[in-house]
């Protein structure tokens, strides 16, 4: 089973969005079985809280199913994932640090997404209005493909 975490600042906007859609990508490529994934931020003040309700917003307009509660990603945790993607630079050096050197598959989600260039990030909609929630929304969904191929090849 390969497990996978997305990780933002507070896991109630970006997080659960990419958790969602990439959710549904498993679900669609028949990876169900094989792959888990999860949401979590680098800070803990939501712990527990449900996503904004602007995020689970978005995802209802286009379909997509948001059920998860913040939490907040722990050193340790890089002993339970394979794959622990970051939506922005701030929090993949913050993954970084926590692995405490050690050799972890931790990346930028947009380095997915053929068409992103390199370091690109999603932008946190936190103070934004439904536009932002939308556009970080397009952003993830252009990179989930890339991480189900990514994904796939892993499985083998």
């Amino acid at each position: 089973m390969l497990r996978v975490c997305v990780v933002c600042l507070g896991n109630i906007c970006r997080s659960p969005m990419a958790e969602a859609v990439l959710q549904e990508r498993i679900n669609d490529a028949g990876l169900a079985d094989r792959v888990e994934v999860e949401s979590a931020g680098t800070g803990g003040w939501h712990r527990g809280d449900p996503p904004d309700q602007r995020a689970t917003s978005a995802l209802g307009r286009r379909g997509y199913l948001q059920s998860s509660r913040a939490q907040q990603f722990r050193a340790s945790d890089h002993e339970r994932f394979h794959l622990v993607l970051a939506l922005d630079t701030d929090n993949l050096e913050t993954l970084r640090v926590l692995a405490a050197g050690a050799p972890r598959d931790v990346r930028l989600l947009r380095s997915f997404d053929p068409l992103a260039p390199p370091g690109a990030e999603v932008p946190d909609p936190y103070y934004g209005g439904p536009a932002d929630f939308d556009h970080a929304l397009d952003l993830i969904e252009a990179a989930a493909d890339g991480v189900i191929g990514h994904l796939r090849e892993r499985l083998g």
